[in-house]
């Protein structure tokens, strides 16, 4: 498996890899294949965290940290969103999303950002260092249920004298 940043090229065939994926999905709008070109279309997008898992010439995965914020009365912190995280169905429980996930961090601690927010499934997210956003005081403004709202330190204690409400999901 090859992991390396998505291409302009490929952005119909990761539409097409990101709806199939998200048919079979325990959660799902059916509008994540949307939300990637709406994403890429913000300027909150970041091409070097936006990649993909291939084999054998194949799209298995795909992956996406923008910039998103955190805001209250006075500050505005900024700090990534991931949405969404794609596996072929084929490919899952044999750690391409993990793979992904390790090195869209490891890219993001570099570039100097501190911290991620997402939305999705806590029994999968938590072993990469994920809680409740709650916990550090960060609620989401849509009626999303707190325990699928997660946050992230890439640094330690990165989130901990933040507080604020986050909308971009």
């Amino acid at each position: 498996m090859i992991i390396r940043r998505e291409t302009p090229e490929e952005f119909s065939r990761i539409y097409d890899l990101v709806k199939v994926a998200f048919q079979t999905a325990k959660v799902s709008n059916g509008k994540e294949q949307d939300f990637v070109n709406q994403l890429r279309s913000s300027g909150n997008y970041i091409p070097e965290l936006a990649l993909v898992a291939e084999e054998d010439d194949k799209l298995i995965g795909h992956i996406m940290l923008t910039k998103t914020y955190i805001v209250n009365r006075s500050n505005k912190f900024e700090t990534l969103l991931l949405a969404p995280l794609s596996v072929a169905l084929e490919y899952r429980n044999k750690g391409v999303g993990s793979g992904l996930i390790r090195e869209d961090f490891k890219l993001a601690a570099e570039m100097g950002y501190t911290s991620v927010l997402l939305v999705g499934d806590p029994a999968y997210y938590h072993r990469f260092g994920f809680k409740s956003a709650v916990d550090f005081g960060i609620r989401h403004t849509l009626d999303i249920p707190d325990e699928n709202v997660m946050a992230c330190e890439l640094v330690p204690n990165a989130l901990h004298e933040i507080s604020g409400t986050t909308t971009d999901f």
